[in-house]
């Protein structure tokens, strides 16, 4: 077991390890399946390759008294992900060994912002509102929403480039995710898709909801909202989805559709302050000398 005494301002110990079992990183998730269901997507089979996990727990037990924290690095779809969930001092002991890669978007609790700010620069940081529909609450809309194919990429990416962003979407991903549009004539106005599709854990995120600008206030985003949402939610009961708080139009409309607000997280840009990453680096690697791998320990111990 590696042994790391960095930042001793406090008596508490936390044991990091990484964790490679689906099923057990599943009954972490499953506790809070509406604030994590995008983790829990990552545990698909084609995509569990693509993600790092990590768990940080206080040295004592099953019920550790200094917390619990787990830590998810993922790449692929739209990028680099960070998702954070448990508490905030072993948060800090999980990033201080394995901040991840330099850039990331974070999904993460209020109370873990403290945290992030130590290790990375944040931006675009948002407040967000997660709701939720069941099959059983789920009120599809009226209206005619079509499902985008890859062929439409560049239709696609024009609309959500509307007002000067920048987006990049790949056919693959059209293809691969489930996107539908509303046209006005022959032109697309309106988009909505998914972040993730579960059906193995039942739960599937929609999001990238945009309309454009001159044809808002009509009810599209929250037709093609529907529309994807009709479309996965017999494989994936429930179906989630985050909006600004601020936003009362957007929230009503997806109340009509039958999601309620479950819970508040937050969603920021983050930078590695560690550009090239060697303080992590040093630290695990003082962690390993310290502890000496090959005891019969599975992970580190980190001293706060």
């Amino acid at each position: 077991m590696a042994r790391a005494e960095a930042l001793p301002r406090t008596a508490e110990t936390y044991i990091v390890r990484r964790l490679t079992d689906r099923e057990a990183i599943r009954r972490l998730l499953e506790s809070r399946p509406v604030y994590t269901a995008y983790a829990l997507g990552q545990l698909e089979p084609h995509l569990f390759p693509l993600s790092e996990w990590w768990l940080a727990e206080g040295d004592g037990g099953t019920a550790p008294p200094g917390g619990r924290a787990l830590l998810l690095h993922s790449r692929g779809g739209l990028g680099n992900a960070l998702f954070a969930l448990g508490d905030a001092a072993p948060l800090t002991a999980l990033l201080y060994l394995h901040p991840g890669p330099h850039y990331a978007f974070a999904t993460c609790q209020a109370e873990h912002i403290g945290v992030l700010r130590r290790f990375f620069r944040l931006s675009q940081e948002q407040p967000m509102l997660r709701m939720k529909v069941t099959a059983d609450t789920f009120r599809p809309p009226e209206g005619e929403a079509r499902r985008l194919r890859g062929r439409e990429i560049r239709l696609v990416n024009r609309l959500y480039n509307a007002e000067g962003a920048v987006a990049s979407y790949t056919a693959h991903q059209i293809e691969e995710g489930m996107y539908f549009g509303a046209h006005v004539g022959e032109r697309l106005v309106a988009v909505a898709g998914t972040h993730s599709v579960s059906p193995v854990h039942g739960v599937a995120v929609v999001g990238n909801v945009y309309t454009h600008p001159r044809h808002r206030g009509r009810g599209l985003g929250a037709l093609v909202t529907g529309a994807v949402t009709a479309a996965v939610i017999e494989a994936c009961p429930l179906v989630v989805l985050s909006v600004d708080p601020r936003n009362r139009a957007a929230v009503r409309a997806y109340q009509r559709l039958g999601y309620e607000g479950e819970c508040r997280l937050i969603e920021a840009a983050v930078t590695r302050r560690d550009k090239l990453g060697l303080s992590s680096l040093v630290h695990r690697l003082v962690a390993a000398r310290r502890g000496g791998r090959g005891k019969g320990a599975d992970g580190a111990l980190v001293r706060f």
